[in-house]
């Protein structure tokens, strides 16, 4: 009876514990896909592939990219499709890296 009492308290820990490590999502870097909603000084608005908005701040230690090509922030463009490698940092998305698709020539 007692191990049994042990056991059923041990699991109900660890089916608490599982909300806090799923939200836990500082410290790595995370991607999204989408296209650029709006730009807004240091702010890109994305609408990812899946419908979801999100916010993410630029700062002097992010890439922007297209191919090998490396820009600045002024190539950041309403509509342009982009890959977006981010970190949450202060409950603020910080981008590390921002790859804007490579357009080819139309086939005829």
């Amino acid at each position: 009876m007692k191990r049994q009492l042990v056991v059923a308290v041990v699991m109900m820990i660890a089916v608490m514990m599982v909300p806090v490590a799923i939200g836990a999502h500082g410290g790595h870097v995370h991607k999204a896909l989408g296209t650029i909603a709006g730009v807004q000084g240091a702010h890109v608005e994305i609408k990812t592939t899946d419908g979801k908005a999100l916010t993410v701040m630029l700062d002097k230690k992010t890439t922007v990219t297209r191919g090998a090509e490396k820009l600045d922030a002024t190539a950041l463009k309403v509509g342009e499709r982009i890959s977006v490698d981010y970190m949450e940092m202060n409950k603020m998305m910080m981008a590390q890296t921002i790859k804007l698709a490579v357009v080819t020539a139309a086939r005829k």
